[in-house]
């Protein structure tokens, strides 16, 4: 039996002050009681009292009934009290459409924009280089999104589908930055980018349960880890680990999968006893209200904040790559999780096809046949060298006995290095004339260097990376650098003949 009854002693305050109840005919039985059910309004009779609780007796658990302490019916004219029914009835209707606070699964959720304000995002663009961005920071009522924050990096996702690139939390608050922004107080539709928030959810159940049977089977305590973009880590408080405990450790956690361990998350308040036996690097600074703590039963309770499958089934497997040595004796152990390591096989296979195609063997061959091709290329590699320098040598030998030796004294190749113009320049060694040497794609990029009169190559070094748009350095009468467009050394060449033109006017 269900009974609702008054606890006064409770201090809930909800609002509005009706409730809705449907009270069952004690005559009908359980499967009819759809059909002979009638639907009561009650209200508050004191106003301090809190919210009845719903309590089950033993002796008879099919039916409802009320207890009405504390309760009364409505009383009065009939119009007063048809307009009370009708405006809590209007109330009950818009409690009715609020959703519940959002689970880690809902792909979208509507809620209200509490404020919207002016702000910058810095960013890292297509090309490598960090970005500002300007935009809005966003709050919501409630959000869908997780800000980054654990170890894990943060949902991405739409706001009556304008992008959010980026949510943090600020306190109890998560900020969304869009460059849109967003009027307070309208409603708006959240949705998630499933395929990233799964992703976040597999790699990080995945490393609480190798944390748990890391620590279960060796003693490896975690101190971090890392959600990367491709690969996760988890820094292991040993300054090794061998690859037959990493085999092990592999072999458990794929177990504990198989097995379809359920994943709990539940909260507890601050002075639970249970929040001793819970495993955590303690709470942020700013922390409030109660301690989030995620169990996969029999292996492992946790306090985190962050996403989780609910069945380790669903990390479907888990793949160590291995390990690295980490900071101050530390290890790190780097793994995949679920779809990522569908998508490294997939790349692995397509590589492997690929290699195949290319060194004309099987699979089981690659390695051998590389190592050949390395060997054959070092060799190469060596004579090529010698024949460069041999080539630097006697180039170097041909300027300097040129009818044209004197002034200005240009050599351009596209094959070369800077090894190939630095022999030329100790070759002629002349601090007389100037030697302006290239090599690389007449039309693109290539590498320049400039030798000659320590005070001539000082003044123009930097000027003539300027005209080929480069960078450089130099010291004691050379100067050599990068240059990005080889197409304007002409430009470079008419600098260096107007300096060596005014130069001789001078003396």
């Amino acid at each position: 039996m269900e009974t609702l009854s008054c606890r006064g002693k409770l201090e809930i305050d909800i609002k509005p002050q009706t409730l809705r109840m449907r009270l069952f005919i004690w005559q009908d039985s359980q499967d009819k009681r759809s059909s002979r059910s009638i639907t009561c309004f009650v209200r508050k009779w004191k106003e301090k009292v809190a919210w009845p609780r719903l309590t089950k007796e033993d002796i008879k658990p099919v039916w409802l009934s009320v207890d009405f302490d504390n309760w009364r019916d409505w009383e009065g004219d009939e119009e007063v009290e048809l307009a009370h029914v009708e405006h809590y009835a209007e109330l009950l209707k818009k409690v009715s459409t609020k959703r519940p606070p959002p689970a880690m699964d809902d792909l979208d959720f509507t809620t209200t924009v509490v404020s919207c304000r002016p702000a910058e995002l810095q960013t890292e663009g297509s090309n490598g280089k960090k970005e500002v961005l300007s935009g809005f920071q966003v709050v919501l009522e409630d959000t869908l999104l997780f800000p980054e924050g654990g170890g894990q990096p943060d949902d991405h996702g739409t706001i009556n589908d304008i992008p959010v690139l980026k949510v943090t939390r600020r306190g109890e608050q998560a900020d969304h930055f869009t460059q849109t922004p967003l009027e307070p107080g309208s409603q708006v539709l959240v949705q998630v980018d499933w395929e990233r928030r799964f992703d976040h959810m597999q790699q990080h159940s995945g490393q609480h349960l190798i944390t748990a049977v890391a620590d279960h089977l060796f003693k490896l305590k975690t101190t971090s880890w890392e959600l990367g973009r491709f690969r996760s880590v988890i820094e292991l408080d040993s300054p090794s680990v061998t690859a037959e405990q990493v085999a092990a450790i592999e072999q458990s956690v794929n177990e504990k999968i198989r097995d379809r361990l359920p994943v709990n998350v539940q909260e507890l308040s601050l002075d639970d006893p249970e929040v001793e036996q819970v495993r955590g690097r303690g709470l942020p600074d700013d922390h409030a209200g109660p301690i989030r703590v995620v169990t996969i039963k029999g292996v492992d309770s946790n306090m985190c904040c962050g996403t989780h499958v609910s069945n380790l089934s669903d990390l479907q497997v888990i793949k160590m790559l291995g390990t690295e040595k980490g900071k101050k004796n530390k290890t790190n152990l780097i793994f995949l999780a679920g779809n990522r390591v569908l998508k490294w096989m997939g790349r692995s296979h397509g590589t492997e096809k690929a290699l195949t195609a290319l060194l004309k063997c099987g699979a089981e061959d690659h390695v051998e046949a590389v190592k050949k091709l390395q060997n054959s290329t070092k060799l190469l590699q060596k004579n090529n060298l010698s024949l460069l320098r041999d080539l630097a040598v006697h180039s170097a030998h041909r300027l300097r006995n040129s009818p044209d030796w004197g002034g200005v004294v240009l050599l351009h190749r596209k094959e070369g290095d800077s090894e190939f113009m630095n022999i030329i320049a100790n070759e002629i060694g002349s601090e007389e004339t100037l030697l302006f040497l290239t090599v690389g794609d007449e039309k693109g990029a290539g590498l320049f260097l400039l030798a000659g009169p320590p005070v001539a190559v000082e003044t123009l070094g930097p000027r003539v990376a300027e005209v080929l748009e480069g960078k450089g350095a130099g010291k004691k009468g050379r100067f050599q650098g990068k240059a990005m467009k080889m197409s304007r050394r002409p430009e470079a060449q008419a600098l260096l003949q107007d300096y060596i033109s005014t130069q001789s006017t001078k003396e």
